[in-house]
Order: C-alpha cells, then structure tokens, then sequence
C-alpha cells in the first residue's frame, strides 16, 4: 500500500459487507453494535439472506443502499471487487458450513475476511484459508470476542510474565442450558441448524462453544496442549451431535488441564469460567463477574482485581472502553475486538488469531477421534 493510501485509510473508517446476520439473528446484530461502538466501520454492503424480500427487508433497516442489498454472496464479491468504493472488508456470519466457501470467495477477490466461529468445518479447509490470505495479501479474523475483555488480558499478561510461577492445572468450563430439551425438533432456527452436522459440522456442543473455551485456554496461558482424550455424548433422545463433552489435556510442560462444555446444564445461561493454577499463585476469571479476577499467592492474600485499575497491566487500562467502575461486557469485548481488526487491516502490527483458529479446528478433530477410540488419548498438532 502506498503511503497516500495508508494515510488515506488510517483517516477514515473501513468499508465492510456482511454476508449471513439478516433480520432476527442474533450473533449478526452483535457484530453491527460491536462496530458502532468501535467507531472504525461502515457497513455499506451486505448479502443478509439468500431469500430476497426478507435480505432486502434487512438491508433497509441497517440503512444500506438498494443497489448493495445482494442475494447470493458470490455476485456480492464480484460486483463490490469492480467497484471503486467497493467494500475492503466481509463479515460471515452464517451457518458453519457456508464460512469455507464465502471466505473463499472474497479473499480470492482481493478483501480480507472477518469470520464468526468456527473459522470453517475442517482444519484442512483452515489452512486452505490461510493459504488463501497469505497469497492475497489478506486479513483473516475470527471473532473469537472472549480474548477481547480487559481482565482476560490482564490474566493473560500476568500468565506470560511469571506471577504463577510454572503452570500446573487449569480448568475452563463453557456451560449452557437451552438444549436440554430437543428445541431442535420445535422449529427454533438457532437450534435445528446446530444440531444438524451438514450445517454445524461433525460436532455440536464441542464445536459451538467448546471451542470457545479452549480457544480461551490457548489465549490465557499461552499453552497448547500435545495429548488430548475426550469423551463426547448426546443426553437428547434422538440428538445426532454431542451437547455434552469433557476434554482432559496434557502439555509438554507438564501441566494437565479440564475442559468441560454442555448445553444441557439446568440452570446455566451462558457461564464460562476459566481457573489457572500455577506452583507459586492461580488466578479466576468468570464471564458472569467480567470486570473482575481473582488473583491468589501461596501462602498470601487472594486479591480482587477491578478492570482500569491502578495495579492492571499498561496495555490493559489502554485497551479499556469505559473507566473503571462502569460494568463493561460482552458487547464491549466484542468492539474491543473490532477495534484490535480495524488496527491490523490498517496495518499497525497487529497479528490475526488464524492460526489460534486452525488449533481450534484440530482441537475438535482431536477429540473426535478420541472419542471414537473409546475416549483414548490421541497426539495434538502442536
């Protein structure tokens, strides 16, 4: 990029199109609140549905121009990469199955690629992305938004900088209730398409928000794991995918590490809880308290520390949205998140979390195969 253009871009804010996230979906109104409040973007063209009325319907209501209301995401790419102010930028946020061949799509056409999770169905089609991306030249994201909260960092920071001493046991839960009956079998949208593997892929609970968790276990400490056993199960009568899994992990470092994530839990929302002990301290981050964590010494105080705080981490209290005392959430994760994309698109040395994505598909490869030898342990890719 030449410098004029650099300058150019640094000044204004970035063009995007989102593909998938219409009217009545959630997770793709997460993403446009999440660039308002990040204040770097302009969704200024999108392919919401592959039903027309109801994608036209979308792109009036999210203020998009009728000309760039499209019906299939391949004429999208086409069309937006022929114009001069053609989007730089897509947003996937469709079914697992179609985030392979749309990222395809718009990388093979010169836009980089923001993605929900998981970044597609397969490792094999992961690393074919990243080839795509390094060839182009190409930004490929996946908003993996649980790294983005401030005390997930500060974790992070005081993980990598020794306060733990050598990591010896973690334990990271992911649990949910709102499968634990077959809502799939009611007509409920969100349902029917993750547990039918042609849409959601080979796993159900492991690969909707166990990835989640172990993606957060990777970000925390730093670690990735080198044997991997699992044991996947369907409580739902007639459910084909798991809605229930429990991982154990070891690493060549020695520490051991849990990981437990079901939809099936009578009572949890949405609680995701990560625990890292280490030989000289441990520290506790849920997302229910997010503006807080535990931090515990041996033989010391256990100390509650507050998001924008005196005693964070520099980079921390810069990444902060809001002062402290104001509850910042999964929204603000999520914009966080976006602020750190629109940074690299922008080229300011900020790297992708491709290849922590493409850990993430093997990760559920791993205990797939685990799980078919009768939950043995199997090597991890490290």
């Amino acid at each position: 990029m030449s410098e004029a253009k650099n300058v150019a871009m640094q000044s204004r804010k970035i063009r995007v199109g989102m593909v998938g996230g219409g009217q009545g979906a959630f997770i793709g109104n997460v993403h446009r609140i999440a660039m308002r409040i990040s204040d770097q973007f302009d969704l200024c063209a999108a392919c919401f549905s592959s039903d027309p009325a109801r994608a036209d319907a979308s792109a009036r209501e999210q203020g998009i121009a009728a000309q760039r209301s499209y019906h299939d995401y391949a004429q999208m790419a086409q069309l937006e990469a022929a114009r001069d102010d053609g989007i730089e930028a897509v947003i996937v946020v469709t079914p697992n199955h179609l985030h392979f061949p749309i990222a395809c799509a718009f990388l093979e056409l010169g836009m980089h690629v923001i993605c929900d999770k998981p970044l597609s169905l397969d490792s094999a089609q992961a690393e074919h992305l990243i080839a795509l991306s390094q060839r182009y030249g190409k930004q490929l994201w996946v908003t993996y938004n649980y790294t983005a909260y401030p005390m997930v960092r500060e974790a992070r920071a005081r993980i990598l900088r020794g306060d733990l001493g050598k990591i010896r046991s973690i334990q990271v839960e992911y649990s949910q209730d709102w499968l634990a009956t077959a809502l799939e079998r009611d007509g409920q949208k969100q349902a029917s398409w993750r547990t039918d593997p042609k849409r959601a892929g080979a796993a159900g609970c492991l690969g909707d928000i166990g990835v989640h968790a172990f993606n957060l276990l990777q970000y925390m400490t730093g670690l990735v794991p080198d044997r991997i056993a699992a044991n996947l199960h369907s409580f739902v009568e007639g459910r084909v995918l798991d809605d229930h899994a429990q991982i154990w992990m070891r690493f060549a470092q020695g520490a051991r590490a849990n990981l437990l994530c079901s939809q099936i839990a009578v009572g949890k929302e949405n609680y995701l809880r990560i625990q890292v002990f280490g030989e000289g301290g441990a520290l506790d981050w849920c997302q229910e308290s997010p503006n807080h964590l535990m931090f515990s010494q041996l033989n010391g105080d256990t100390q509650r520390c507050s998001r924008a705080r005196h005693h964070s981490d520099p980079a921390v209290q810069a990444s902060c949205l809001i002062p402290a005392g104001h509850p910042e959430g999964y929204l603000e994760a999520f914009a966080l998140l976006y602020r750190d994309i629109a940074a690299a698109l922008r080229h300011e040395n900020v790297a992708s979390n491709a290849h922590a994505a493409l850990r993430d598909m093997q990760f559920i490869e791993a205990c797939l195969t685990s799980q078919k030898a009768d939950n043995a342990w199997v090597d991890f890719p490290v």
